[in-house]
């Protein structure tokens, strides 16, 4: 093992034994290289007044080489902000303008000890992260059965764990913070399970309400007593989305430091909640009451993004610091926001009359993007076909009931007839059973 790797883990076991023992065999054994080119051309940087020649990029008149025709359309920005290679844990401006951003819309984290947020590709890649960190052949994630199926490849498909679900809704369509207790407990004998909370869900549109998130921290803290090491990843990607009825901050705070057997680590980005989904500017943060831990985890996180994709694409990063350092950027989101909520709104009004209530329930939704059908007479696959091929509709079959509606991508005078239209499809369906 690389003397790097030795000294962190070293750490990692003097500041948390249970963090350590939380660590995938690749996450006890990566390290972020002190030496090499990395440290040589940052060396060279602040010492090389006359020629450095380190760093794998081309110069031209004292500024990065660049073609007209790419820099004519990016004229607002300067080309050190565009084409050199962004840090390995992203632009340091950046990191801090989404760490401001963070205690400004959560308030109780203004007290907790974190880390600086780590920028990733998207949430994707800071999953996938995660994955590589913590996740070894045979550990549990625990998710709800309503969930985002790129988790199984994550975490699954790729690091060899094994899946474990609850059902997301109890019988009282709360959150079933029961069912998520009993999942933990039942992997006291492995002694380690990774929690993926995402709030507001994807597919079904809920985040519970504060009664509901003292359960599942009551459950989580009921796990990490009982001996069971728990690394909770918080998937906010559709973060500050609240439209009713629900908590408006992320579980994350309410995670830090809570017990020595629980990890929070949040998982987020400016994708969906800042509208830039091609950006591809996700974040990880991690949550603990040592400064040595944090960096040490850091140093590990920085090595498997180093591995990977070495760093995150520059310009997206400088356009959302523009944007987020904007006098603008608080009065155009809010104006995003309003738009969202009333499409969401729409939606329930109209699913809330009762004219489509032979065909489907819904699931309670109160946030994020989506919300899920309850198809009661036709199966949900051959739906989403007919829907399709005769009324061309586009919406996504979750099992043999559940059918997916984005209405983030609906303008709000289009709601009615979208669900016309998928009611149209049920009946017609209907009528081919019944002849």
């Amino acid at each position: 093992m690389h003397s790097i790797a030795t000294q962190l883990n070293e750490t990692i076991q003097r500041e948390n034994p249970h963090v350590f023992d939380m660590l995938s065999n690749i996450g006890k054994q990566i390290y972020f290289p002190k030496e090499g080119i990395l440290s040589q051309s940052a060396e060279a940087k602040a010492k090389a007044k006359k020629y450095n020649a380190t760093i794998g990029i081309a110069l031209e008149n004292g500024q990065p080489m660049h073609l007209k025709v790419i820099q004519d359309n990016l004229s607002a920005f300067a080309p050190k902000d565009l084409y050199e290679y962004a840090p390995p844990a992203g632009k340091p401006e950046l990191r801090a303008a989404w760490r401001k951003k963070m205690i400004e819309e959560q308030p109780s984290l203004a007290t907790k000890s974190f880390s600086n947020p780590i920028v990733t590709n998207a949430l994707t890649h800071g999953l996938s992260v995660v994955a590589d960190l913590y996740a070894d052949n045979g550990d549990s994630v625990i998710i709800p059965d309503k969930n985002w199926e790129n988790y199984e490849l994550t975490f699954g498909i790729r690091r060899g764990a094994e899946m474990v679900y609850y059902p997301l809704y109890n019988d009282e369509m709360k959150f079933n913070a029961a069912g998520l207790r009993d999942a933990i407990l039942a992997q006291k004998e492995k002694g380690k399970a990774i929690v993926i909370l995402n709030f507001p869900n994807n597919p079904t549109g809920y985040t519970p309400g504060a009664e509901e998130g003292k359960q599942i921290v009551e459950a989580l803290k009921e796990g990490a007593e009982a001996g069971i090491n728990l690394v909770v990843v918080t998937d906010d990607a559709y973060f500050g989305l609240f439209f009713e009825d629900s908590m408006t901050e992320s579980m994350f705070a309410n995670l830090c430091d809570l017990h020595p057997r629980i990890l929070p680590i949040k998982v987020d980005g400016a994708t969906k909640e800042e509208y830039v989904w091609g950006f591809r500017v996700g974040f990880i943060t991690y949550a603990a009451p040592s400064s040595d831990l944090l960096s040490a985890l850091e140093q590990k996180t920085l090595g498997i993004i180093r591995a990977t994709i070495s760093s995150g694409a520059h310009p997206s990063q400088t356009f959302v610091l523009h944007a987020l350092t904007s006098p603008e950027f608080h009065a155009q989101k809010q104006e995003k926001f309003e738009i969202m909520k009333g499409r969401a709104n729409r939606v329930k009004q109209l699913l809330d009359t009762g004219k489509f209530d032979d065909a489907w329930g819904y699931y309670p939704f109160n946030s994020g993007y989506f919300m899920c059908l309850k198809l009661k007479t036709v199966d949900a696959e051959t739906l989403r076909n007919h829907l399709l091929d005769q009324y061309g509709v586009g919406t996504i079959a979750l099992g043999e009931t559940d059918l997916r509606v984005a209405f983030s991508c609906i303008e709000e005078n289009g709601i009615d007839e979208l669900f016309n239209l998928i009611y149209s499809g049920v009946k017609d369906l209907e009528n081919v059973l019944t002849k």
